[in-house]
């Protein structure tokens, strides 16, 4: 194991590589031991699309990350560029390969950054604010329960549980990344949300993992302001058709109250 005693920081999630990455084993998902979780990748792609210049005066409003398959544990190269450009909002596209395979298409939205006191316009939602993360106890997700490897969840993020039972298809939790996302590098806060966002589906699931897949094929994320600290709040909610596909939405919180809104589109099949 990278991590400390309670309350140390993690190693990081990757380390830079030439023009690429080396994942750590902190990126592991709970399906498969040698793919990682999407929140480390999501959370990649998402310094990618902020390193993407000029960029200062811009910040990212939407996130996208398609999943084209498992990303594996190990190197990975990252690209981006700017598929719109403009001063007033742009368009750029990112993109991750593993083993010489594109495994993640990002696609962001990016508005220019002004001062407009007079636009401030609170809407219905900002009223509920979730209970500070220090009053909330952890929350020990079933999938993850007696792991003997290094996982995402519990060890490079660390989850509490705010309200919801877990298998109702609807919980709230915040979750924090313990350490550094790159080696060096303090996470951004649009990485921060990358990386908590992809729990909306594990967090609300309705359906018991061990009879039933139910997989995110990708994931879309909206903020309406920056998020502050390190602590991302998701309301989340998860509803399932016999067709074969559902639906995880979550409203994303700070400790300020709401910044934004995720969802996942969902492949379900029984085991």
């Amino acid at each position: 194991m990278t991590t400390g005693q309670d309350g140390d920081a993690p190693a990081p999630l990757f380390a830079p590589d030439g023009d690429g990455f080396v994942a750590a084993g902190l990126a592991r998902g709970p399906w498969d031991e040698l793919m990682m979780h999407g929140g480390a990748p999501s959370a990649l792609l998402a310094r990618a699309v902020q390193a993407v210049r000029p960029g200062a005066e811009l910040v990212v409003t939407r996130l996208t990350v398609d999943f084209l398959s498992g990303v594996p544990l190990g190197r990975v190269d990252v690209g981006s560029t700017v598929a719109r450009p403009g001063r007033r909002f742009q368009v750029v596209d990112a993109t991750l390969a593993a083993g010489g395979r594109h495994a993640c298409l990002a696609r962001a939205v990016r508005v220019r950054r002004a001062d407009l006191p007079g636009a401030e316009a609170p809407g219905p939602a900002d009223g509920a604010q979730l209970p500070p993360p220090e009053r909330c106890e952890r929350l020990d997700l079933l999938v993850e329960r007696g792991h003997d490897r290094e996982l995402f969840h519990p060890d490079a993020v660390e989850i509490r549980h705010v309200a919801g039972a877990p298998g109702s298809g609807a919980v709230a939790a915040w979750i924090r990344m313990r350490g550094q996302l790159v080696a060096g590098e303090a996470p951004t806060p649009l990485a921060r949300v990358a990386a908590a966002a992809d729990f909306a589906n594990g967090l609300s699931w309705i359906l018991p993992f061990e009879s039933w897949l139910f997989v995110n094929t990708e994931l879309t994320i909206h903020l309406r302001r920056e998020p502050e600290g390190e602590w991302i709040g998701l309301d989340a909610r998860t509803a399932i058709s016999s067709a074969g596909y559902g639906l995880s939405t979550a409203t994303l919180h700070d400790v300020r109250g709401p910044v934004g809104v995720c969802a996942q589109s969902l492949f379900v099949e029984p085991r």
